[in-house]
This record gives structure tokens, sequence and C-alpha cells, in this order.
């Protein structure tokens, strides 16, 4: 390179440094504001996050803006709500309150404790119906059934239905149904399982049982659901869909669910077509039973099914007191409330005795008991009886199956959660003849604001050091026991069948029910749970087993039979 050419090239870098310089200053002043920015949102981000992680402390959960607690939900969700659920009220005391997103209806208070459930089960019960929120996601299934209704609608419902539940005509349709159901379908279906040497889904099994029971006491009709083969039935499919395409609404906001109804898409699609053939379904037995009491007259014919009650019953001028739309959302709500309950208790109960060889040991030796007393009357009496069936007073003296059932349903109760609403209308409050409610307070001191919704955590309860002791977790029948016989718990305390007004009427059949096939069953089979196979609760309204119950029976030795 020429001296003149290095020294042009000298001048010109020279001359580019101070641009340079000055360039890369106007960059730096724009990059600025823009480092300061994310700057100032991160740490306005690591705040929000310590101060909503911070608020576990205070409100048992995180809670982030807009999204509230819904980030813990549905981690909860991944998992094992319900247990997800225990742990959050056991570290709260009993009681918390999740505030979900912002303009959502996630809004509640959860709680687990005895005093608060004795207030609003029966202290404060005309202050926490059901409420609009539970009815509305729920009519179209259940229409004005007592299942979701509130004031007279359920008064009226339950009146009558508590007269029927106790009358000798009603306790004799459940105890013969029963017999039949079991001894004519049930056994014979274990049977061919046993002799085959298949497993078998007992809870699957249960279920019809359980379906076929309630169909035969609400509509005075058998759909068939345990015959040979164990078919599928029309009805009991649709029943199925209808209650799970509704469940479905109670975790999706309720205006979306709304549109995907009015646009008949996705679930809503479901419920549509299942209920169309429940509505088929029910309709035609009301007509058929309508024909039948008109045929008959007001006193004669069937009278102990709960359809054929309400169709007989008339107003002060002879008319029927109830239109054909009202009998179907009786029915179908007493199907609900029957349908589950008792089968899902059973599928837990022998699932636990499964984990549990000495309960059932002590259940064995009390039915055997009882099998020998009557063996020795009989002889005595010189008496040979065909097959063995207990007997009411037989089943009545079961009183070591009856705490193990009941410590089966407090663990696994058939309803883990229910839902109150603190009342908002006035109008409904003056026909209970009582003034405007105003907020409420529980026991333990938790606010509730006109509106709230409650839910009460029964799985939890089951769970909870405070109410049960330090062996809660434990599956220990004689915790109900008094000297040999059955003690039952305060309904607070225990709320597998509700409490206050609106403590289930069929709470003694579903005992019966619940020990007369248990009973049945273990009188002669050996349940093993198949090796291997899952057991964990379904989210539902009913505690099912997600994955149904599969088993394998081994006969009993014959000589005892």
């Amino acid at each position: 390179m020429s001296e003149a050419a290095a020294i042009t090239q000298n001048a010109t870098t020279s001359t580019m440094f101070p641009t340079l310089l000055g360039g890369g200053a106007l960059a730096g002043r724009l990059v600025l504001p823009e480092v300061q920015t994310l700057e100032l949102l991160l740490a306005v981000s690591i705040f929000v996050a310590i101060h909503s992680l911070r608020q576990r402390r205070s409100q048992g959960l995180p809670c982030w803006p807009l999204v509230g607690m819904l980030p813990s939900l549905l981690l909860g969700l991944r998992s094992d709500m319900y247990e997800w659920i225990t742990g959050v009220l056991a570290s709260r005391g009993g009681t918390f309150t999740f505030r979900g997103p912002w303009f959502t209806n996630l809004q509640c208070v959860v709680t687990a404790d005895p005093r608060n459930l004795e207030h609003l089960l029966k202290t404060r019960f005309g202050s926490f119906p059901k409420g609009p929120y539970f009815r509305d996601t729920v009519r179209d299934l259940l229409g004005d059934g007592i299942f979701g209704a509130d004031d007279e609608v359920w008064r009226a419902q339950r009146k009558a239905a508590s007269l029927e539940f106790h009358s000798a005509e009603f306790r004799a349709l459940t105890a013969s149904s029963l017999v039949e159901l079991v001894h004519r379908r049930m056994l014979p279906v274990l049977a061919h399982a046993e002799a085959s040497g298949e497993s078998l889904d007992l809870q699957d099994v249960l279920l019809r049982l359980t379906f076929d029971n309630v169909c035969m006491i609400a509509f005075g009709v058998d759909p068939g659901c345990l015959s040979p083969g164990l078919p599928e039935i029309p009805f009991a499919r649709a029943f199925e869909d209808a209650t799970e395409a509704t469940i479905v609404r109670f975790v999706t906001p309720t205006t979306v669910w709304r549109a995907m109804r009015a646009l008949g898409v996705g679930h809503e699609r479901v419920l549509r077509r299942s209920l169309s053939s429940v509505d088929a379904f029910a309709y035609d037995v009301i007509r058929k039973r309508k024909e039948e009491v008109a045929g008959t007259g007001r006193g004669g014919g069937r009278s102990s099914d709960l359809l054929t009650v309400f169709t007989k019953m008339r107003d002060d001028e002879g008319r029927p007191v109830y239109s054909d739309k009202f009998l179907r959302d009786i029915c179908v709500n007493f199907i609900l409330a029957g349908r589950d309950t008792s089968s899902v208790a059973l599928a837990w109960f022998f699932w636990l005795l499964g984990n549990n060889p000495a309960v059932e040991a002590r259940i064995l030796d009390e039915i055997e008991g009882i099998v020998a007393a009557r063996k020795n009357k009989q002889k005595n009496d010189g008496e040979v009886e065909e097959e063995l069936v207990f007997q009411p007073d037989e089943v009545k003296r079961m009183d070591y199956l009856h705490a193990s059932l009941s410590e089966a349903l407090r663990l696994y109760p058939s309803v883990p959660v229910d839902h109150k609403e603190v009342r908002t209308d006035s109008s409904s409050i003056i026909s209970l003849c009582m003034v405007v409610v105003e907020d409420e307070v529980f026991p333990d001191g938790t606010v509730l604001k006109k509106g709230t919704k409650v839910i009460y955590a029964m799985y939890a309860m089951g769970r909870m050091e405070s109410i049960w002791g330090e062996d809660c977790r434990e599956y220990k029948p004689e915790r109900w026991l008094r000297d040999g016989r059955f003690m039952s718990e305060s309904a607070y305390k225990f709320t597998a069948f509700n409490g206050g007004p609106r403590l289930c009427l069929g709470k003694d059949f579903a005992y019966y029910q619940m020990k007369f096939a248990a009973a049945s069953i273990l009188h002669r089979y050996h349940v093993d749970v198949v090796e291997g196979h899952p057991v964990a609760p379904k989210m539902a309204l009913t505690m099912y087993m997600k994955y149904g119950l599969k088993v394998r029976l081994t006969k009993k030795d014959k000589s005892k039979l």
C-alpha cells in the first residue's frame, strides 16, 4: 500500500469513528427503554408470583391475577381430585374459599367441618337451597324432580314419597324384587363366571342389579339389565349417557355449554339424543300406567311403585295432581338417586375386603352363625330348605356387616361432594314464611355472601383426623360397634346419606339392599380382585371406580351351602 493510500485510509477511518460512536450511542438509547421494560415486567412478574404464592398461607392455595386459583385446580384434576381437596382442607382446618378466574362462576366455599354441615343442612336449612345454578345445570335431565327442587316443589314430593317409603306395600315390593334379582339373576351370572374361570366386572353387575331394582320401585317396570348375557338395554344406556353429559356441564363455563346446547354440538348433542330416548321410555310407561289406573279405579290395581302412587293422586276436584312431565321428573330423579349409590358403595366394599382379610373373616363368622341358627331351627321343626334366602330379620341382625358397609361409605362415600347455595331470592324465602336472609356466617367463622356456592366434601370428611382420629384412613369397622351392636354416627359427621330435612328417604332400604346382596355373595363365593387391576375413583356425581372392578370368584365349600 502506498503512503498516500495509507494516509487516505487513516483519514477515512478517523472520520468514521465519531459517526460509529455516535450511532452506537443512539442505538444504546433506543435499546435501553426496551431493556428497562423487560426488567420491569420481570420484576412485576416475580413480585406477583411471590405475592400469589405467599397467599397459600392465608388462603390455602396460590391466587393469581385474572385466573385466581385455577392453575392449582387444573393440577389437582390431573392427579386424584378428591385427595387434592382433602389435602387443602386439612391444611386449612376444614374450610377454604376457592377463588376462580374473574368473571366466572367458579367462586365457592369448600368445607368438611361437621359444625358447618349441621348449620347448612339443618339449623339454617332454608337459607341454603340447591340454588338456581345447580337447578339450571341439571334441569334438562332432572326437570323439577326432588333431586334439584327447592321449597314447595321439593316439599310436596318429599311428603308424598316419604309416606310411600314407609308403607307396608312398598317394603314388601322392595324385599320381593330384591330376592328375585339376586337369586334368579345375579347369582346365576356369578355362577357362570366362576364355572368358566373368567373374570367379570363386579361393579357393572352391581350397577345392573340396582338399576333393575330401582326401576321396579320407581316405574314398576323391569328393564332386564341383569338378564343372562348381560345385554345392553337402550334405556339404561341412554340414562347413563345423559347422566355423564350432564356432569360435564359442572366443569364447563355456563355460557359455553349453553352455546353448545343451542348449536347441538359436543356433549350437549349426546345429552339431547340420550334424553330423547329416556323421555320416550318414561312417557310410554306413564301412558300405560295411567291406562291401568283408569281401568282398575282409584282404589284398585297396582299400588306399590312410586309412579302408580303419584299417578293416583287427585286434587279436591278429582283432577290428577301431577302432569305427565312432572311424573317423568319424579321417576327419573328416584332412578338417579337409587341406581348408583348402593352399587358403587358395594364395589368399594368388596375391594376393601380384598385388602382386609380379617374383616372378611369376621363377616363370614357372623353370616355362618346366622345360617347355623336357622338350620338348627329347621332341623327341630322338620323343615327342608332347597335354597338359602336370607330373611329380613336375619339381615337386620348382621351388625358387623352393617358396620363394614358404613366404614366403606365413610372412606368412599357414593356422593363424594355435594352443592348448596346461599339464598338470594326473597320470593322463595317469603314462601317459607321467613324474612329475607342476609349474609350467613358458618360456626367456624367463615362469612358467606348471598349467592355464594358452598361445596361440602364428604370424601375429605372421612379422612380428617379432627373428625375420626389418627386412624382415619384405616378400614376399621369396629369403630361403629358398641358391645357388638352397630351404633350410627351423627349425620353431620357421617354424611353419606345427607342430613337434616333432606336426609335420604331410602337410607334403610339402601342398607338392606347392600347387606342382602353382600351376604348372598360372600356366603357362596370368595371374591378376588384381578392382580394388577387399577382401582381409582372417577370424576362424576357418584364415586364410580374409573376402570370398574375386575374380579375372579372362588366357590365356597359346598357343604356350607
